[in-house]
């Protein structure tokens, strides 16, 4: 079992000086998987949605008083924005990450994320339109082969991990997306019918040379769906997961795939944690997996990371989060 530590996506911060703080932060704590920050303190065009919409690939969205929607034609001004701002960041990266070839990961939303929050032309969401959510996920499939051949030409050096954000994915799943109007809830969408767009996506993704890895927040991550769609490794916030997930920990790590493990608070909490007391919580988690790290020949990988992203941080809780993981990381390595 290697033990490491990243993050999972968003820092603090407005403007791009915040933006090149973040970067110099990830490549300096987390230095075995550095990540592409995030902030989405920019505004749409920078956050999850936005982010995602500048890489797909063939259509048009624009920015809405409810929200992202695809237009049908040209992309507007705010997806044209968000493009902008996408290629300032890679460029960014480009630039501090000279000489490069250790693992690099970055982040994009995954297609029922997407179709959970962007609207069709004419209102209500991708998710409602089983054509247009179709449409979307291949278009996020080849627009993501394109964003792995940039990130390539950029950071040649690089191993590139390539994590795709559901936090929606569950909710999805359940029937509990809300409609336009908020009085009723979209169906539900089983297993058998999410697993397509998903499988796009992630066979994108791997044929393109990097890895894909899922990030769900949830309680209820469903482990064998992204598992069975391709997703190399899982990210999970170890706060929130119920306890019928352990088996899908367990399970995860076992077949030898990577979990991606929450464990260090991603908003400033009242009193600083400890790396020590950390370490003791996952520790605890691994002897209830069975596993022990010392001598775990044949398992996964396990990367310490914050709970989830850091937008809602201190700039100082950010960075105290980034240090914490790596050094859990470390004191997990040395036994």
């Amino acid at each position: 079992m290697t033990l490491i530590a990243s993050g999972v996506g968003s820092f603090p911060g407005e403007d791009s000086a915040a933006f090149d703080e973040a970067l110099r932060v990830v490549l300096g704590e987390l230095s075995d998987l550095p990540h592409l920050p995030e902030l989405p303190g920019r505004g749409a065009a920078a956050n999850m949605t936005g982010r995602a919409l500048a890489v797909v690939a063939e259509l048009g969205a624009d920015l809405q008083p409810a929200g992202w929607r695809l237009t049908g034609g040209t992309p507007g001004i705010d997806q044209r924005r968000a493009s902008s701002l996408l290629a300032q960041d890679l460029d960014a990266l480009e630039e501090q990450t000279q000489g490069y070839d250790g693992r690099l990961k970055v982040q994009v939303a995954g297609p029922w994320t997407l179709a959970a929050t962007v609207e069709r032309p004419r209102g209500d969401r991708i998710l409602a339109d089983h054509g247009a959510r179709r449409e979307l996920a291949q278009a996020l499939a080849e627009g993501g082969r394109a964003h792995v051949a940039d990130l390539r030409r950029r950071v040649p050096g690089a191993s590139l991990v390539v994590q795709v954000d559901e936090p929606a994915l569950p909710a999805v799943l359940s029937g509990a997306i809300p409609t336009a109007s908020g009085f009723h809830r979209h169906r539900s969408v089983d297993h058998p019918e999410a697993s397509p767009a998903l499988e796009w996506v992630m066979s994108a993704i791997a044929e393109s040379g990097a890895t894909p890895v899922v990030h769900c927040c949830a309680s209820d991550v469903p482990f064998g769906l992204l598992v069975g769609a391709g997703a190399q490794g899982v990210s999970v916030d170890l706060s929130a997961l119920a306890p019928a997930s352990l088996d899908g920990l367990a399970e995860l790590l076992e077949s030898g795939r990577t979990l991606m493990l929450g464990v260090v608070p991603s908003s400033d909490p009242e009193t600083w944690p400890d790396d020590g007391s950390l370490t003791e919580r996952v520790l605890r988690l691994l002897d209830m997996l069975g596993i022990d790290p010392a001598g775990a020949d044949g398992v996964g990988d396990l990367v310490v990371t914050p709970s989830c992203g850091l937008a809602g941080a201190s700039a100082a809780w950010a960075r105290r989060a980034c240090e914490l993981s790596a050094r859990v990381a470390r004191n997990l390595a040395s036994g």
